[in-house]
């Protein structure tokens, strides 16, 4: 619009002064061409004739433009305290908070706004806001209560074999809350962190989970996914929230899966967002503003090389325990276990467990799947279902090699060059190598 509508607009107010629509058309009009100072004037008197909203938005679009944003936020304020749904007044004031660096206030206003419209997008307020990740936000203790607080109903005896982890765990977090007098008359805490390594698939999760059993405590078990949030400072929070609900349910056992994710080295973050998120971390291991006294620690990572040494020092993850492939005698436990309730013949267990020498838990649920294939392909003739049998597990085996000598491999390296500290020294015993 030219000088000479403006022009019209105002001599048309003449006749009518108290005309809305006509004085908000000028305002509007004056604030798009950014004559600000008469756009202020226009929105200041409307507010006098009448309460409009649309008004009062257009005012703080004005202190906005002015870079006054605190009086912008005044104003929007105002109007969002009516209950609107004014999809302009929340996206304007996540902006003017933006501007503020109120960050969690900025966010709950554009969350605001995409309830109003969900198929609304804002390119600026999306490239500072989000960031990526997928879940939902818990915003309530109550929710993350419901999602992540257990109570096992297992212990160490469900658990074959593994001695040496069961060892490690009973010295460093079992011991302790047995005898926390002794503890602490040598001034030491109960509580701190264990790391549990190894390839994927060997039961890291479930010795994780009897040890909660085994010392009667809750159990809080979270991986990367369920930390991670699109909004920026969100996933902070949600870790945040996380070892609050431990330290209020002590004695408690917060087991952490793909902590290498989590605790991936800070040199090796792009994004400052993640080396938010491990100093977040960080904090938390060392019970900065709160103590974790009575809280258990268990990190698991397929990947121990590449966790950010911090991780590793005094009061964090100070023991780091190897969790290899199940030996026989487990083996043959999973196998028993694993053919429950499914139709069987007379199967060679221990012949099974020998022949199965460096496969994974995960690895020999994919055996039986293969052999329960095989059987459901000769029963669909007649409907009646086959009884696995030795030599069905066997061809199985053929099939199906262990997914842990990939990770072998990998393993065998970092422990023979780069294991000055003779960190990975149990990987080479397992596999039989001198240093």
């Amino acid at each position: 619009m030219n000088d000479s509508t403006i022009d019209s607009l105002r001599e048309a107010l003449k006749h009518s002064p108290d005309n809305t629509p006509l004085r908000l058309l000028l305002a509007d009009t004056l604030l798009n061409l950014n004559r600000l100072e008469e756009a202020e004037k226009e929105y200041s008197t409307l507010l006098k004739i009448s309460n409009d909203h649309k008004a009062k938005i257009g005012l703080a679009s004005v202190f906005f433009k002015k870079g006054s944003y605190s009086t912008c936020n005044v104003v929007l304020e105002e109007v969002i305290d009516t209950g609107t749904n004014e999809l302009s007044a929340y996206t304007l004031y996540a902006k003017a908070l933006l501007k503020e660096n109120s960050i969690s206030k900025a966010i709950d206003a554009y969350k605001k706004a995409l309830t109003i419209d969900p198929n609304y997008f804002d390119e600026y307020l999306d490239n500072q806001l989000r960031q990526r990740g997928s879940n939902e936000v818990v915003d309530t203790e109550e929710e993350i209560d419901t999602r992540f607080l257990q109570k096992p109903k297992i212990n160490f005896s469900d658990v074959g074999g593994m001695e040496a982890v069961k060892k490690e765990i009973d010295l460093k977090i079992i011991k302790p809350l047995l005898h926390p007098e002794l503890y602490k008359a040598y001034g030491k805490k109960i509580g701190g962190g264990i790391l549990l390594y190894g390839p994927p698939g060997c039961g890291k999760t479930f010795i994780a989970k009897a040890t909660a059993g085994q010392v009667n405590a809750k159990f809080i078990s979270i991986s990367l996914n369920d930390i991670l949030d699109m909004w920026i400072g969100s996933s902070e929070k949600n870790l945040h929230e996380i070892f609050e609900l431990a330290r209020h349910n002590t004695p408690c056992v917060l087991f952490i899966d793909e902590i290498d994710a989590l605790g991936a080295s800070r040199s090796d973050m792009k994004q400052s967002s993640g080396r938010h998120l491990i100093n977040q971390f960080l904090q938390e291991l060392d019970g900065i503003d709160s103590t974790n006294e009575g809280v258990l620690i268990i990190g698991a990572t397929n990947t121990p090389w590449n966790l950010d040494p911090a991780f590793r020092r005094p009061g964090r993850f100070d023991r780091i325990v190897f969790v290899p492939p199940p030996d026989v005698t487990t083996r043959a436990s999973i196998l028993n276990l694993k053919l429950q309730n499914k139709p069987t013949g007379n199967i060679d267990i221990p012949s099974i467990a020998s022949k199965s020498e460096n496969y994974s838990g995960a690895d020999i649920d994919a055996i039986i799947d293969i052999a329960i294939e095989q059987k459901l392909e000769s029963s669909f003739s007649d409907g009646i279902p086959k009884p696995l049998e030795t030599s069905d597990l066997l061809s199985a085996l053929k099939k199906h090699k262990p997914s842990t000598q990939e990770w072998f491999a990998t393993a065998k390296n970092f422990a023979m060059f780069a294991n000055d500290s003779g960190l990975y020294d149990d990987i080479l015993t397992y596999m039989k190598i001198k240093k």
